[in-house]
């Protein structure tokens, strides 16, 4: 039994405590319900289930492997340091976990078109590739800024078929992604369907992508006991929006002995307007149909942030992190585009794995923990995604 007394997650509403929801005009309200409904009942059927179970195994090829980092932990010569290798994953990243899913329901539900955002083009490419999959027209809009800096991504997204929206409006990022997607979204959401890329946005969609990310940490539990006989001492994941993260803490929420430690991007400092640190910085808020917390302006309007890890530069966060920074589950800390610089470096070098910029944010606190305790003591990072989206981005800023 936890010493933890968890509300539901979510209730009936959509909330989780006083997060989430559906704050969103009534003929919307209609829309989100309708596909709450759908999800519920295609989520029961053994049918639905052994499909995404199978596809799970023969086309994304989990489960993903969990890694010793063992010369990474020497050199730190602190604390255990171990990876959830989902950077092996097909498509590359953990968003291909919530993208079938959504797919999957998709068809279930008779959509004429799958609409969606992405930052780092990560859950950009699993969309497309999961809508070629199953034969549904796939449309993503994304930030000038972020293709520029992510153009391997969108060179597949184009490659696998779908329509590329470019973004310049605002900061030409992935909020401005979001805002325009959802505006394309509305022109006939009962024919559309838009699929969230991380636990964010109104009810259902907080707690559906985090269901069908949940197999990360099911797995993990597992695996980390089959071959310790214990549970990890720290589990640790990055936290833009919080999909990968939710993934790896739901299964582990309840273990009290399970420290866990979610890693915002401090950008180019806290002290500065250069980052995304959501949960450090901001304050409860409204964003996106949802309630959480948000970094915002004076006049109340969504700030705009910085990471240098393109899925990370959101104002806003999952309304089950907001939740569980309240109730003290979660501690939330932060980490510099040069930490996530360094980590990422060091990874690629030390251990022949190049991470991606997002995971390499909780790469950079597992570097800096470690060193801080004993060899005895054990870190699980989840290692979201693989760095070959930026490996041409940080060759430039690095001078390589």
């Amino acid at each position: 039994m936890s010493k933890f007394d968890f509300a539901p997650m979510p209730d009936n509403e959509g909330f989780f405590g006083n997060y989430g929801g559906q704050i969103i005009p009534p003929e919307l309200k209609q829309v989100m319900d309708e596909i709450d409904r759908a999800y519920e009942e295609i989520r029961q059927t053994e049918e639905f289930q052994n499909e995404l179970m199978q596809l799970f195994q023969d086309y994304v090829g989990r489960p993903s492997p969990i890694y010793h980092a063992k010369r990474l932990s020497d050199k730190l010569g602190g604390a255990q340091i171990y990876l959830k290798r989902e950077d092996l994953n097909h498509t590359g990243a953990h968003k291909i976990n919530h993208c079938l899913g959504e797919a999957l329901l998709a068809k279930f539900m008779g959509k004429t078109k799958v609409i969606a955002e992405t930052g780092a083009g990560q859950h950009g490419v699993a969309l497309a590739t999961a809508c070629a999959l199953v034969g549904i027209p796939c449309e993503i809009h994304m930030g000038q800024v972020d293709i520029e800096k992510e153009h391997p991504n969108v060179t597949k997204m184009k490659i696998l078929g779908c329509k590329l929206v470019p973004v310049t409006r605002g900061t030409a990022t992935l909020k401005d992604a979001v805002d325009s997607a959802f505006e394309e979204y509305l022109k006939d959401p009962v024919n559309y369907i838009y699929a969230i890329g991380s636990v964010v946005g109104p009810h259902p969609f907080p707690k559906m992508v985090r269901d069908f990310q949940s197999i990360i940490g099911r797995e993990a539990r597992q695996q980390f006991q089959d071959k310790h006989n214990t549970l990890p001492d720290y589990i640790t994941a990055c936290v833009g929006g919080g999909s990968n993260a939710m993934g790896l803490f739901t299964a582990f929420l309840e273990d009290d002995s399970v420290n866990i430690v979610g890693i915002e991007p401090s950008g180019k400092g806290l002290e500065t307007s250069e980052h995304s640190a959501t949960l450090t910085l901001g304050k409860p808020g409204e964003i996106h149909g949802m309630k959480c917390y948000v970094l915002e302006t004076e006049d109340g309007e969504p700030m705009p942030v910085h990471s240098i890890a393109s899925g990370l530069d959101y104002p806003g966060v999952g309304p089950q992190h907001s939740y569980l920074k309240d109730l003290g589950r979660v501690e939330y800390q932060s980490v510099t585009d040069e930490e996530c610089l360094n980590a990422f470096m060091t990874l690629s070098q030390v251990e022949g794995i190049i991470p991606a910029l997002e995971s390499s944010h909780a790469v950079a606190w597992a570097m800096r923990a470690a060193q801080e305790m004993d060899k005895d003591t054990t870190i699980l990072v989840n290692l979201s995604g693989r760095g070959d989206k930026d490996a041409d981005y940080v060759a430039d800023k690095l001078d390589l």
